[in-house]
């Protein structure tokens, strides 16, 4: 059994793809044990498959069609042999050894999963931590991102001291590691969402039997490309997500 598992949905972004496998190479030293799986949904042949040579602990897993993200992830479930597992987008970069201090922290036992300081390339932090969603918080980061400037800092918990770990109701989910029993018993993510809001989902069932925690001793570079707000199929995909999530969860407004 590996310290770790990692897993990266890749689809038809081979040079994000690799160039987040090389980091994390670069940056998780040899003491740590782990499996790095590229869960491939590409519809365009491309040449990922051959990182499996440039890498041992890398394992190539063509679906053959685009699962999306949570059902990308969920195809390697069966898979997994690690105490933790980590979800990881394809357009993370590590600039240091983050999953040393991110295990150390879950040796907490009341963690289920956590959540390490997400910054952009210039190393702002990313404003990615979020409250409750409520109907009312989307809808205005969908279509009045210029106003309710209070309401919005609000939601991304800007009022709290990142350099102290704190619970989080929401995280992005481009970099959660999660106890990979946890991810079991809950089942991997909810199949019913393709893309966006899967994430939101996942914290919140994680929250229910466990804790979602931030952990201000790890960072990780997230090039956030935020493509529902420039795509219009994407954006229509979000939309849908949001109804799922709320007709699951409960329609909250405020």
């Amino acid at each position: 059994m590996t310290d770790i598992s990692i897993g990266i949905v890749a689809y038809e972004n081979e040079t994000d793809v690799r160039n987040a496998v090389a980091s994390i190479e670069a940056y998780t030293p040899d003491t740590i044990s782990k499996k790095l799986y590229i869960i491939d949904n590409s519809i365009e042949e491309n040449n990922l498959s051959s990182i499996e040579t440039e890498y041992s602990d890398v394992s190539y897993v063509r679906t053959g069609k685009n699962l999306g993200f949570g059902g990308g992830h969920n195809y390697i479930l069966p898979m997994l042999d690690s105490h933790y597992h980590a979800i990881v987008n394809p357009d993370i970069i590590l600039r240091s050894d983050v999953f040393s201090p991110l295990l150390v922290f879950m040796e907490d036992e009341r963690i289920g999963m956590c959540v390490p300081r997400l910054c952009d390339e210039e190393g702002k932090l990313l404003a990615v931590y979020r409250r409750e969603l409520t109907v009312a918080d989307l809808f205005i980061r969908m279509f009045a991102k210029g106003l309710f400037k209070k309401r919005q800092a609000y939601h991304t918990m800007q009022d709290m001291d990142y350099t102290k770990p704190f619970d989080v109701p929401f995280a992005q989910g481009s970099f959660l590691v999660i106890r990979t029993q946890l991810f079991r018993q809950i089942g991997g993510f909810d199949d019913h969402f393709f893309l966006y809001m899967e994430d939101a989902d996942l914290c919140k069932r994680v929250n229910d039997v466990s804790v979602l925690r931030y952990c201000p001793q790890a960072e990780v570079i997230h090039k956030w490309q935020r493509g529902s707000h420039k795509n219009r199929k994407l954006f229509f995909i979000h939309l849908k997500s949001m109804r799922i999530y709320f007709q699951k969860w409960g329609w909250k407004f405020l």
